[in-house]
């Protein structure tokens, strides 16, 4: 089944992945796309709608991101935002200035005039504004919609041609109604039909995977993690004992991880699933390393060593799974913004296995998505909502050295802080939260004993897109109790500190 698109072109905007993830919240399938896409690759998509995002340049900027004005002609109904109105309004013929005082945050929005892409949204509401330019005059032809106290055109529009700019941005929580001005240029613009479902999704990869394989062999880098959980089971779906799955335990997991991937994916769905028992073997060439690099270096290296063994037991095969997503192919320089990290979903592993073609079924999708099918799929929320965890695990949540007893400490500590946060209701509106256990001892008296033991820190961040990050405000009830817990049941540990730096400056990860 083809589903409706939308073409999201990509100016470089911090928020450009936000964009994406509501139009697909709003039942539409979009991609996101460098802003320099041809004209001709552009009509081959055969969009519905189009959307510029915003971008931190000038339209006036000697290397400001353009687009071709003749997709203006196509008959599709664009849609600018910030960057992307200025630009639309600079190719039409409009007036785009540097602004007389720079608008950012809250600020309320009056409309001007009736429009379709404003239906349902009060005359006065408010909307989240970030930009230093401004459309002073929008081009002939196009009515000023909406307007601010210092923003005299915040949304312009052509009914006639369904071209439409609107300064602030409606993709971001903080503008009242955005949410709703994004369903409306989809449906009641674009004509959009809300075809793109998880469980259409689903239904559909099982049955392009089950062909594509037929009777052939699949092989999969069992993490634990959601995308290759999700993965794992939708082609075991689609093709059953043909899968093999390899689930490295390097020791280095949380709490009782190894056992419920076991349990689940071999016990509970009837995978075939090998379990490669490589701690010991981890433990040993982590001995005296504390550098995080260094870690993460011999982690890597091991864990293919680990899978290349267990490959060759099991021969060659026809395809190789892997759990890649769309943030993953954005990131790795695919779309017009800065490129973050490349990413190589299992390490390195297509170099070592003997196969033939890599199957990658979540590649189209975000990671609330990949929950979505996971749910639609029967996996269990201990699997779904499983807190992102990175490759080196705990490994680089031990400050310094990693040891038998750290780990040991570090899982009872963390098990307790994650036991806690869902005990209150808290674990979908925090991002991700851990604990660290630091290289620091303190000085502590439990009974009449004085104590030396390990300070744990707690981590606990509010995002969207892991790029930016806040300290998550967690009760102090909730605190009080994961501190007390800690303190009294984990052996090792006898202080617990919060972490309340941002990110940036901080990272997520301590290490």
């Amino acid at each position: 089944m083809e589903h409706q698109r939308v073409l999201v072109l990509d100016f470089g905007g911090q928020y450009n992945q936000l964009i994406a993830r509501r139009v697909r919240d709003l039942g539409v399938y979009c991609d996101l796309k460098p802003c320099d896409l041809p004209l001709e690759a552009i009509k081959a998509y055969a969009p519905i709608g189009i959307i510029f995002t915003g971008g931190p340049n000038s339209v006036y900027g000697e290397d400001a991101p353009t687009a071709d004005p003749a997709l203006f002609g196509l008959g599709v109904p664009v849609l600018g935002i910030c960057y992307g109105a200025q630009l639309i309004a600079h190719l039409s013929g409009g007036t785009v200035r540097h602004a007389p005082a720079s608008e950012y945050g809250r600020r309320e929005i009056e409309l001007a005039a009736g429009s379709p892409l404003f239906a349902g949204i009060p005359k006065k509401s408010v909307c989240w504004m970030s930009h230093t330019d401004y459309v002073a005059e929008p081009p002939a032809g196009f009515s000023v919609l909406a307007r601010t106290a210092s923003c005299p055109v915040a949304a312009f529009g052509s009914e006639e041609r369904k071209i439409y700019g609107v300064q602030f941005h409606p993709e971001v929580v903080h503008s009242e109604y955005g949410n709703k001005l994004l369903e409306n240029f989809l449906y009641l613009i674009c004509g959009a039909q809300g075809d793109w479902t998880m469980k259409n999704f689903a239904a559909e990869q099982i049955a392009r995977i089950r062909e594509r394989v037929g009777d052939r062999r699949v092989l999969c880098a069992m993490s634990g993690g959601v995308d290759s959980a999700v993965a794992a089971t939708l082609v075991h779906r689609a093709v059953g004992d043909r899968l093999t799955c390899v689930f490295v335990d390097h020791g280095l997991h949380r709490k009782n991880e190894p056992e419920e991937v076991m349990s689940v994916f071999r016990d509970g769905l009837g995978m075939n699933l090998i379990m490669a028992d490589a701690g010991e073997r981890f433990l040993e060439k982590l001995k005296g390393v504390s550098d995080p690099e260094q870690k993460r270096k011999i982690i890597g290296k091991e864990f293919i060593s680990v899978f290349e063994e267990e490959a060759k037991k099991i021969g060659a095969v026809d395809f190789l799974v892997q759990g890649t997503i769309y943030p993953d192919v954005i990131e790795s320089g695919k779309g017009k913004s800065a490129v973050i990290k490349s990413h190589h979903n299992v390490g390195g592993l297509p170099d070592v296995v003997d196969f033939r073609e890599i199957l990658e079924p979540l590649r189209d999708l975000f990671k609330d998505e990949v929950r979505r099918v996971g749910t639609e799929l029967g996996l269990s929320d201990g699997i779904v909502w499983r807190q992102p965890c990175p490759g080196p695990a705990l490994a680089i949540r031990i400050m310094g050295e990693v040891t038998k007893e750290k780990l040991a400490t570090l899982r009872d500590a963390d098990a307790i802080f994650r036991e806690e946060i869902a005990s209150a209701g808290l674990a979908r509106e925090i991002w991700q939260y851990f604990a660290v256990i630091t290289d620091s001892k303190t000085v502590g008296v439990q009974g009449d004993f004085r104590t030396y033991e390990n300070v744990i820190a707690l981590r606990a961040v509010t995002s969207v897109d892991a790029m930016t990050a806040d300290w998550a405000r967690i009760p102090y009830e909730v605190l009080e109790k994961v501190s007390g817990r800690i303190t009294n049941e984990v052996k090792g540990a006898n202080r617990v500190v919060y972490d309340i730096t941002s990110k940036p400056p901080a990272t997520i990860e301590w290490e």
